[in-house]
């Protein structure tokens, strides 16, 4: 995503919005010079005692000329806003349609609360592109280059004045208020996105900063954070003021170049008197509509930065070909075979799996068992293709998963990660993730079914399951698998926060629905492994041991020794 084509996309979808308001804007621009212009004329007029009639179509000239300008810029405000708005919106939807597919590697990327200063503060930010850099200067070269013609028609040395007077507004005043604030805008957006994380992260791990005792330090280190992000906002604000303030000076200079040079070429009969005040009154009005070009750097830098963090959100996590348009295609059970996989995640000293080879056939049940951190969650997530195999490559019914679209396989999946999600709301809520049409009926048998008969579907869950024991919320979990449907089950630890009578009764079930189905259990515990068709012990990353329960515990090997450990462990309890 380049920085800047999905807002020139935004753009050309409100053309018209946007045509409507330059013309209104252009339209109040000259109104607006052209009132001035009237009044002066007016009141130089008044000072010869011109007849009734020519006062009288004068101050109605002036009444209908406000009105005018009042009513096109209202007209303005009304469509560039809107323009922006939609703009904003078409830019959130396309930003979060090539996030999502991100998910979760981009949480291996970036930290949630700089993520989120991106998403939200970042695209806010991308306002100012239209409304404060791409539009006043069209506006302004229309009504300027208008202002000119009408000027040179009374003296073409003030219109000479007013061309360099405003090439000095426009080009001289910007570069000036330029000067240093490239790095202080960066800074600004750099502090805003670090105080956001720590904000977030101070949130999330409140409970345990209090246990631990470090509440207060952390306390301190946001509020430095908020100091620092406070005083390069104070001075990215004065380099505004600045540039606010050179472009007054300006205006008031050159409205006194313009009285003087007015007076010089009325004595030397170049210039009638009584359009002085005339024209006096133009080069104010017309500085007026260049006010917003001396700030134009300084937003302008603003939605350059926003516009690069939002596509480096994009462009730096997805380094991954193009999805595939390939389906899984099935109504029975899917066949998995891992060849020669090796993954090791970006950034790692060391792979993850290395030259994993199995063979899961259609309808069987498979374990996966080893100590922590042997690569067993992530051959689910190979599975599921949250992650790309660094070499080899996985095939379900035959069919490599590079050719496969990722929906197409969680379409097919009932899944329970370690950590799973819940949103807040009701325990229907939750339940109705998969089909919202689910009936109360057959939701409560399911909850009944693992054990959770105790909680009603009006029941809350609060964010992340807070209010949730671990136990609950993995048979919570375990119900939206079960009623989503799907012929590949893939289950990491789905039942290791129960109690072993709980268990073996949920995993029953469990057994029983899926029987004619694939499924892949990872575990801990090894207890209730005699009735799988395969266990895989996996040891760094590599596959150790692999056979019946049987047949791995006549071999007196690994998981031989596993099972050993956890009896005198249960015995020794």
């Amino acid at each position: 995503m380049s920085e800047w084509s999905v807002m020139a996309r935004a753009m050309l979808h409100e053309r018209k919005d946007i045509l409507i308001a330059i013309l209104c804007g252009f339209i109040a621009g000259i109104g607006g010079v052209g009132l001035f212009a009237a009044s002066g004329y007016m009141i130089s007029q008044a000072a010869f005692l011109p007849p009734l009639y020519t006062l009288i179509v004068l101050t109605s000239l002036v009444k209908i000329l406000g009105i005018i300008r009042a009513a096109s810029r209202y007209g303005e405000r009304l469509f560039s806003h809107r323009a922006t708005f939609s703009m904003l919106s078409r830019l959130r939807t396309s930003f979060f349609a090539k996030l999502a597919p991100l998910t979760p590697r981009i949480f291996n990327k970036q930290r949630s609360g700089d993520l989120l200063a991106r998403i939200v503060g970042d695209v806010e930010s991308l306002q100012h592109y239209f409304l404060r850099v791409a539009y006043p200067p069209v506006i302004l070269v229309l009504v300027f280059l208008a202002t000119i013609v009408f000027a040179a028609a009374f003296s073409i040395w003030v219109a000479l004045l007013l061309v360099l007077a405003m090439l000095a507004a426009a080009i001289l005043l910007p570069s000036l208020a330029l000067l240093g604030q490239r790095e202080v805008y960066r800074q600004v957006r750099l502090q805003r996105a670090a105080l956001s994380t720590e904000v977030t992260e101070l949130l999330y791990g409140y409970r345990d900063l209090k246990v631990y005792g470090q509440l207060e330090m952390r306390e301190e280190q946001l509020q430095l954070a908020s100091d620092e992000l406070a005083r390069s906002q104070q001075k990215a604000a004065g380099n505004l003021l600045v540039g606010q303030s050179a472009h007054a000076f300006l205006t008031h200079a050159v409205s006194w170049g313009v009285l003087a040079l007015g007076a010089y070429l009325i004595t030397q009969g170049e210039l009638a008197g009584v359009f002085l005040a005339m024209l006096v009154l133009v080069a104010q009005t017309m500085f007026e509509e260049a006010a917003g070009v001396a700030n134009l750097p300084s937003y302008k830098l603003d939605s350059e930065h926003a516009a690069r963090r939002l596509a480096e959100t994009v462009d730096e996590v997805d380094a991954g070909p193009p999805q595939p348009s390939g389906t899984l295609a099935t109504e029975g059970p899917v066949a998995i075979s891992l060849r020669d996989v090796t993954y090791q995640p970006d950034e790692a000293w060391r792979p993850t799996l290395r030259g994993v080879n199995l063979e899961i056939p259609a309808g069987s049940k498979t374990a996966i068992v080893g100590p922590s951190g042997a690569g067993k969650t992530t051959i689910l997530e190979l599975i599921l293709k949250l992650h790309l195999p660094t070499h080899g490559e996985i095939r379900l019914n035959g069919i490599a998963t590079t050719e496969l679209h990722e929906e197409s396989i969680w379409a097919h999946s009932r899944v329970v990660l370690q950590h799973n999600h819940f949103f807040r709301g009701a325990i229907r809520d939750n339940l109705q993730m998969s089909d919202a049409s689910l009936s109360d009926e057959v939701m409560e048998s399911v909850l009944s079914q693992v054990k959770l008969a105790a909680k009603g579907l009006n029941d809350p869950v609060f964010e992340k399951g807070e209010n949730l024991s671990d136990g609950e919320k993995q048979r919570l979990a375990l119900a939206r698998a079960i009623l989503k449907g799907g012929r590949l089950w893939l289950l990491d630890e789905p039942t290791s926060s129960l109690d072993a009578v709980t268990e073996q009764q949920v995993n029953d079930v469990v057994n029983t629905i899926g029987q004619d189905d694939t499924m892949i259990w990872i575990r801990h515990r090894l207890a209730g492994l005699e009735t799988m068709d395969q266990i895989i012990v996996l040891e760094q990353g590599q596959v150790v041991e692999a056979g019946t329960y049987d047949e791995l515990m006549a071999r007196r090997g690994y998981f031989y020794e596993m099972k050993q450990i956890e009896r005198e462990v249960v015995e020794g309890g």
